[in-house]
Formats: structure tokens, sequence, C-alpha cells
């Protein structure tokens, strides 16, 4: 689940202070957010009560007249910050794969973040797109994230492309859904396995450089339809005979045996990549539980179990028929393609819509008692219960 950050409710002139003095160095940015794990939600930002206290005693011309405001403003949203993006570059070779680097504008410190994360995306749009963090945690002052085009996708990934060096977006705050536990730590296993498919290479990155430089047993394999396609390649090639690359055109497609070489129970193997490999490598490890087994996904899940039913659009009046192996989110798109989503897999939150008439089979383990008695759904991966019709207010 995303995490959650608290910031004081402030209006536009108090908003407009707070960059400026964040921007002539008077308040930090690290100021600004406070994570709920640290403080209840009643207690207020201390940085910003001092600023709402200078604002009611200090006259707004004469501070504007002081401080010139020249970067978009800070999101009043607690769980983003505008960034700035300062460098783009091209990192597979059929250019279908841009790195961008965003940084904070004064160039401070972002939020901390570990192997496994990633960020939303808030294009200029209004999509909202999740990309994982593939630089290193120790450069404080970036996030980094690989991009893959999809020109028959959602859209999400061509405007991003679009980007500009020097345009200022939105980020979320990082979270991880893919933690790394350290062998002799967090884990009881010996040895680490990392495999990943194209751009899935993005969050296994950062967990092979920790591995490397703490000194720990580990090795990777990266696949991919042919060399050219596969992004970040000189850093792969850079960790030597740890990293066996493998490409379908020279070794056609890849099987249990070889994904899983040299894997046994002393093992955690993480993967990442689309689908079929997933799929093909639950199958390889099959009953052994003994092997230790994270992936991620950076497409919807299949369907389990799915039936048919209809969801009937209230406010236009429109029935859509959602098939038994799609999401109700993919079957609204079709008559609706400008439904917010993003992760497409039941954590983010952006496709909430809310239940007026049937009863809902949740499959999300982010929403909370509380939201589901008052009639949210997460449409990318709930459904109606028993095929029954299921009202929405779109």
């Amino acid at each position: 689940m995303a995490e959650q950050v608290f910031v004081e409710e402030i209006g536009p002139v108090r908003r407009r202070m707070r960059n400026a003095l964040i921007k002539a160095g008077i308040l930090k940015t690290s100021e600004r957010d406070v994570p709920l794990t640290l403080y209840t939600q009643d207690r207020r930002d201390r940085g910003l009560r001092v600023v709402g206290a200078m604002i009611d005693y200090v006259a707004p011309p004469l501070v504007r007249s002081i401080f010139q405001d020249d970067a978009p403003e800070l999101a009043e949203n607690s769980g983003r910050r505008v960034l700035r993006l300062i460098d783009r570059q091209i990192v597979a070779r059929d250019e279908n794969v841009c790195q961008l680097t965003f940084a904070a504008a004064d160039n401070a410190k972002l939020t901390p973040w570990h192997a496994g994360a990633h960020i939303d995306l808030h294009l200029p749009s209004g999509r909202v797109r999740q990309y994982s963090l593939c630089g290193d945690p120790r450069r404080e002052r970036e996030y980094r994230i690989g991009v893959r085009r999809i020109p028959d996708g959602g859209g999400g990934s061509i405007e991003a492309h679009a980007l500009e060096v020097g345009q200022f977006v939105e980020v979320s705050q990082p979270r991880n859904a893919f933690m790394m536990p350290l062998p002799g730590s967090a884990s009881s296993k010996k040895k680490l396995r990392f495999i990943a498919g194209g751009i899935g290479i993005t969050p296994i990155l950062p967990m092979a450089r920790l591995a490397d430089r703490l000194g720990l047993e580990w090795s990777m394999l990266y696949s991919g339809r042919h060399r050219s396609s596969l992004p970040f390649l000189d850093e792969v090639e850079a960790f030597g005979h740890r990293a066996m690359i493998r490409t379908d055109d020279e070794h056609g497609l890849p099987v249990p045996e070889e994904l899983l070489a040299g894997v046994d129970g002393d093992t955690a193997v993480y993967v990442c990549g689309p689908p079929p490999m997933i799929e093909t490598i639950r199958r390889g490890i099959g009953p052994d539980a003994s092997v230790e087994l994270h992936y991620e996904r950076f497409s919807p899940p299949p369907v389990v179990n799915g039936t048919p039913f209809q969801a009937v659009l209230a406010r236009s009046g429109e029935v859509v028929e959602v098939a038994a192996d799609e999401s109700a989110l993919a079957a609204i798109r079709r008559v609706k393609p400008n439904v917010g989503y993003s992760c497409q897999q039941g954590f983010c939150g952006t496709c909430v819509q809310r239940v007026l008439g049937g009863e809902v089979d949740h499959r999300d383990s982010t929403l909370t008692d509380q939201q589901r008695a008052r009639g949210d759904m997460l449409v990318c991966v709930s459904r109606s219960k028993d095929g029954g019709r299921l009202t929405l207010d779109l």
C-alpha cells in the first residue's frame, strides 16, 4: 500500500509563501512532509505552523516583493512534489526506452528509497503512470526511471517520452511493493537470483548493485527479444560473470531449467518481467516451498476464476459487458477511455470508483473496510460477486 504523508491544509497565499521560503533557503523542503509513521495525524508540520504565523503578521505584498517565485508551486497534495527533469537519455538501441532523471528545483535531498521502490509520475495531461526507480538510492538528490515507449498503449509512455529537460512534473513519494530482505538479516536464504525480462530490469538494477556492494552471493539472468531492445545493457554487462544476458533471437524462448539454473533451497529469487516469464518461473519452482520467490509484474495479472457480469455507468446509462477473463477497468475503457488508472494490479488506488448498486467481490489489499463499506471499488482487479450487475457512479 502507498505510504501516506500528512501536510496541513493551507490556502494559495500561504502555499506561495511556503514555496518562496523554500526557494530562498529559509525553510527546508524536507520540513513540508511528515510521514504518518512518525507522528499522529493530529500533529501538524512545525515548519508550516511557523510559515502560517509569519504570513498572518507580515503583509503578503511585502513578502512577494522580496521573493520571486518563478518555479511552479509545490503540489498541495501531501503525497506529491514538483521535480524538474534534469536529464533524458536513450538507453536501448532500438530507441524505445529512455532514462529520465528528476531533481528538486533547489537541488534539495529527496525522500529516501530502497531497492524495488517505484514512484507515480503525474503527467501534464493528468495521466498517472508508475515507474520503478532504477538509480542508486545513495544519490539522494535525484530519482531515475526507465520508460519503454508503447505506441498502442494508453498514451502515458508516449507522453513521458515527450518530456523535455527543464520541464516540471509532479511525482509521488517512493513506495515499495517489491522489497528485498537481505540474506542473513530479514531472509534466511544465503544467495540471490535475479531474473529480469526487458524493461523489468529497472527494479532489479538497484537490487543487484546492493547485493554486489555488500559482497553477497548472487547471479542474474537478463532476457529479451534481441540485444537492441534491452535497456541499461551496459550497466548489466558491468557486473561481469555474475550477469548472464540471453535473447530470444539467439537462444530461443527461455525455459525453466535455464532461468532457474543454480537455484536451490538456499536461494531467494527476484523476478520482474512479462506475465509469461513469471508463470514459467512459478511452474519451474513448483511446490518446492524452500525456494523464496518474489516477483513484480509490469502488466495486469490474469483474471482468476472470473465470471462475466454487467457494469452500468449511472451517469450515461450505458451497460458495459465485462467478460470472464477481463477486468472491469478494461471493459469500461472501451466506452470511457479517459477513466483514471495506473498500476492495474490493485494497490495504487488510482482507479477507485463508487458503487451505487450491486455486490462487489473485492480482490485488492489496498482499500480499508470503511472504504469498502461506503461503496469504493478498485475496478482494475475487483469484480461483481457471483456475476451480478454493478452500478457505478460513472
